[in-house]
């Protein structure tokens, strides 16, 4: 029997449909997944830091309309490292003692925009430290752990096990701008640079040196 176009064409569409709808909750849920908060343009926090049992306290500055990032970084048990970044892509890498310690590095991209987990993968939701957070994934390269409720991040894991537990989170607090100030000492010329103390340039240089060096490398992949 030859059915009459209209009806041919009435069943072919709820075949469409019905054919569709078996995406729509797949689609629906991307919709509804929370996105993670954009950070806030000045923020001071204290972050845990846990490399493979080599244990960091460090102390961000992060200061985004005036282009600057600070992580004031005691090592435990060792060296306090100054690490002043730069959205010019320069970093500073220094200490405060009598040593007079300083390395200069120069990156290709600045520092992180508050926006720099757009586009993250959402995970969905777990306790971490005590708290239930959402969990986003940003190209394999950090996991990023978020407080349900006030949404301040608790927890970061990057790709190599390096891992930041928040400690505080004062969204607003600005650190005085004396303090953003690198010391003289760290713009001699490059002859004298090199004569640096060389485990200065091996904490600067060493990619578990400091998370913020991971931020950076997230903030390039993003850019991708």
């Amino acid at each position: 029997m030859v059915l009459p176009c209209k009806l041919v064409a009435i069943v072919a569409f709820l075949a469409l449909l019905f054919d569709s709808s078996s995406c729509l909750p797949s689609i629906a849920s991307k919709l509804t997944d929370p996105a993670p908060t954009t950070w806030p343009l000045q923020f001071h926090s204290i972050l845990f830091m846990n490399n493979s049992g080599k244990l960091q306290k460090v102390e961000l500055w992060y200061d985004w309309p005036n282009g600057r990032n600070f992580n004031i970084i005691q090592n435990q048990l060792g060296k306090l490292l100054y690490d002043l970044e730069w959205t010019n892509g320069t970093s500073f890498y220094y200490t405060l003692d009598s040593n007079r310690e300083c390395r200069v590095m120069h990156f290709p991209v600045g520092i992180l925009g508050p926006n720099w987990l757009q586009g993250a993968n959402y995970l969905g939701q777990r306790y971490m430290d005590g708290f239930l957070c959402n969990v986003w994934e940003k190209v394999d390269f950090i996991w990023y752990c978020e407080d349900v409720v006030s949404k301040r991040p608790v927890y970061w894991a990057f790709f190599n096990g390096m891992t930041a537990h928040v400690m505080t989170f004062e969204v607003g607090k600005v650190l005085e701008d004396p303090n953003w100030q690198a010391p003289v000492y760290c713009f001699k010329e490059a002859d004298d640079e090199e004569e640096q103390n060389p485990s200065l340039e091996s904490v600067a240089s060493s990619t578990t040196g400091s998370h913020g060096r991971f931020l950076r490398g997230a903030m390039a992949l993003s850019l991708d």
